[in-house]
């Protein structure tokens, strides 16, 4: 149902996890959240390890699920009422059951098990309107799902892709912008069948090489090259890099649901932006018309965010919250308990929904 694909598992590091990340694995994992497709010599001089130190580091990080980049299709080429926060409600005994279900459809983006209002919380992503009604009726036909309950993403004021870590100096930084490729974005046109075959092909591994995709694809590196450079230069898609939360110090995380009168929102939701611990703020269409996905060192923290909001926005109300107790897919990727990666399943919003 939804479209479910099989997963793609990864392979179990040789090196035991240490349980956390060090230093040079933060900067490196900030640094690839800049750019995530930049050499390994590119990124040598900011960070001040040689290249091979770095390349190896990465293959450990990777290998253990640790962290990881992925591609998935922009915000901007999903139309209104194709992307949306979906809570679930269903028996408790069947919720790990469901959760796991509902982890491999190739629309649900993330898939959490949380504490509040719901059981689950879905972030569901299908490429048109009549895709995204079709997946909530069939959501409702299975049979441990007793209730369900959709908000419409109406804008996306920041994307997670755009968080990042405070793992470099400024100067790092610094030396990071000004090595990236300085070519001008072109305009984000609609996706094409080739960018849809290549999204799914940088969706288990970001950083996958050219000549990889090339032979999978049966196609000249010369054309891959060129249609690669004109999907990730275009604003078609995204390259993100991620971490096991809990091993980078993020050890809790959340969903506000949040009203603030409608002419005040596009201003609220970029205020919301600028807040450290936003992850994700988005103008939804309910009664909650704005949300804010944080991320926490403690659940302690949460209360200081909301405090934060209230005084940046003196109209804002809270209305729910959806405590995080687990992640069980975020942004394609299979999560175990510890937050590691244990495999990933290719975001599609393209894909049918039966």
């Amino acid at each position: 149902m939804h479209g479910s694909a099989a997963p793609v598992t990864l392979k179990t590091s040789d090196t035991p996890s240490r349980g956390t990340l060090d230093e040079l694995d933060l900067a490196l994992v900030n640094a690839l959240q800049m750019a995530p497709r930049a050499p390994w010599a590119q990124l040598a001089r900011p960070l001040g390890v040689d290249a091979a130190t770095l390349s190896r580091r990465w293959a450990r990080l990777r290998d253990s699920g640790e962290a990881w980049v992925t591609c998935y299709a922009a915000p901007s080429q999903v139309s209104y009422g194709a992307l949306a926060l979906i809570e679930v409600s269903c028996l408790p005994q069947a919720r790990e059951a469901l959760a796991g279900q509902l982890a491999r459809h190739a629309q649900a983006m993330s898939v959490e098990l949380v504490a509040g209002s719901c059981d689950l919380l879905l972030t569901v992503a299908t490429a048109t309107m009549p895709l995204m009604s079709g997946y909530v009726l069939a959501l409702g036909r299975i049979g441990a799902v007793t209730s369900t309950r959709t908000h419409l993403v109406q804008r996306v004021h920041r994307d997670a892709s755009e968080w990042r870590m405070d793992s470099l100096s400024r100067d790092q930084r610094r030396d990071l912008t000004e090595s990236e490729d300085g070519g001008s974005p072109t305009a984000a046109a609609t996706l094409t069948p080739e960018d849809r075959v290549l999204l799914l092909a940088l969706a288990e591994d970001g950083r996958r090489s050219v000549a990889s995709i090339a032979a999978e694809l049966g196609r000249p590196e010369s054309t891959v090259r060129r249609l690669l450079h004109s999907l990730l230069h275009g604003g078609r898609a995204v390259l993100r890099c991620d971490a096991a939360h809990r091993y980078a110090g993020w050890r809790s995380s959340a969903t506000l649901w949040m009203s603030v009168p409608p002419a005040q929102l596009m201003a609220a939701g970029d205020e919301l932006s600028r807040l450290r611990s936003t992850r994700m703020a988005a103008s939804v269409s309910a009664e909650a018309n704005l949300l804010s996905v944080v991320w926490l060192h403690a659940l302690d923290d949460l209360a200081h965010y909301e405090v934060q909001a209230a005084t940046r926005i003196a109209s804002l109300r809270v209305l729910n919250r959806a405590v995080n107790l687990r992640w069980i897919k975020r942004m394609g990727r299979l999560l175990g308990d510890d937050g590691r990666s244990t495999g990933c399943v290719p975001i599609d919003p393209w894909h049918p929904v039966t």
